[in-house]
């Protein structure tokens, strides 16, 4: 065959340049020199370039994906790691303390969502990928996508059920520090409890009227109450026992306090003034002086007659006036506070003019005593409670640290002196 022949047979593999144009195709062609090999080459086909390409991506892929599953291995393993040493330790340091839940596990549920958060993107972008390969006609083996698939189903499972176990262990461990919390409160309630019965157990004294109320401190907040309260009353008895070395004044030993008249009966000592009885808000003087630290027997009688009143020190008169809010009736539903002037019916004390010491065999009547009944109670030759108000254990409450104990006057007031 003549070599020119040859060349044009083998045209399609030598072409150097093609033109594209509206007048067709055009090539150019070089003259093969003489005792050439004239076998044509066989020309590589465009598809199978692309499967090359394809299977090399493939391969970069898996590669890819074999290291995505070793970090995910990695990560499980840290986390489980973390978790056993948040067990350990747990264990180590005992219970945690009453509202203290521990931070770890909800950081580790955060962190172990964070990465299935992660894995479902990666699984999502693997699926694509695959679907573009299946697209060019070549797909990945099917062992290994199925293997990829489990592994990474494997995993999410693994995550999921940590994290639920996370979720246990924290509602566990909150469970366990609101039965600490209830358990701490039904102890503290049962020790206050006990505590009340000891009180109570201490107050059974010897007799009921054979105990003494105790305000230590000039504050606002220490008083004693009475219980009960005053009919509506044209005379009176009043009569206590008290020690007080307060300086200066004892303060207000009681008052009687009604809705409109905060001042209703009030006995007080305070500044450099002497010891003044209020009625009605109306003032008299009494020639008393009590303020040495011994105990002492003070009695006051008033009656709305003239306002006659008459004052005893350890069962003697020391003083009688007259004038004290005459013609008005002690008005009832009052409230009777023991160590504290009341500016409201209750409340509203002033530390200035609370008063300082021991108090007891506080009794009032609704009649002038005469001087023998005052005299005898005094000098401990006789006792007699009060018909409208009685010196009884259970008809005084003590507020603010004011405390009650046991005492028996006149061997105490022996003793004394």
């Amino acid at each position: 065959m003549h070599p020119l022949a040859v060349a044009l047979l083998c045209m399609p593999a030598l072409w150097i340049g093609q033109v594209m144009g509206g007048q067709g195709e055009r090539f150019v062609c070089t003259a093969l020199p003489a005792g050439l090999d004239l076998s044509c080459p066989v020309r590589a086909s465009s598809q199978e370039d692309e499967l090359r390409s394809t299977m090399v991506q493939q391969r970069e892929t898996i590669a890819s994906q074999q290291s995505t599953i070793k970090e995910l291995n990695a990560k499980l393993s840290r986390c489980e790691a973390k978790d056993r040493g948040q067990t350990a330790r747990r264990k180590d340091h005992g219970k945690n303390t009453m509202g203290d839940i521990p931070r770890d596990t909800t950081d580790t549920i955060d962190q172990l969502g964070k990465t299935m958060q992660t894995l479902k993107y990666r699984l999502d972008n693997l699926e694509q990928q695959n679907l573009r390969i299946n697209a060019t006609g070549v797909a990945l083996p099917n062992d290994l996508r199925e293997l990829l698939k489990r592994r990474l189903g494997d995993l999410e499972k693994q995550l999921l059920n940590k994290v639920a176990e996370l979720e246990e262990e924290k509602m566990q461990l909150y469970n366990e520090t609101a039965a600490h919390r209830q358990r701490t409160e039904s102890t503290l309630n049962s020790l206050l409890e006990r505590i009340t019965e000891l009180e109570r157990s201490n107050s059974a004294f010897k007799s009921p009227e054979d105990f003494k109320v105790s305000l230590p401190l000039r504050t606002n907040y220490l008083y004693g109450r009475i219980k009960k309260t005053l009919p509506e009353m044209y005379t009176f008895t009043i009569c206590m026992w008290m020690r007080s070395s307060a300086n200066p004044g004892i303060g207000t030993p009681f008052s009687y306090s009604v809705p409109g008249q905060a001042n209703e009966i009030v006995l007080i000592e305070w500044g450099n003034n002497p010891i003044e009885l209020l009625v009605n808000d109306k003032v008299a003087q009494l020639p008393l002086s009590i303020s040495d630290g011994h105990w002492h027997h003070i009695c006051i009688t008033w009656t709305t007659r003239d306002g006659f009143w008459e004052a005893y020190q350890d069962g003697e008169r020391v003083g009688t006036g007259e004038n004290l809010a005459p013609w008005h009736p002690i008005k009832p539903g009052g409230v009777i506070i023991l160590g504290q002037e009341q500016d409201i019916v209750g409340g509203r004390f002033d530390a200035t003019q609370a008063f300082v010491g021991e108090l007891s065999h506080f009794n009032m009547w609704d009649r002038v005593l005469r001087p023998v009944e005052i005299s005898a109670m005094a000098n401990c030759s006789a006792y007699m409670p009060g018909n409208v108000v009685p010196w009884v254990d259970t008809n005084v409450e003590v507020f603010g640290g004011a405390t009650k104990a046991a005492v028996e006057i006149c061997e105490d007031r022996m003793f004394d002196s």
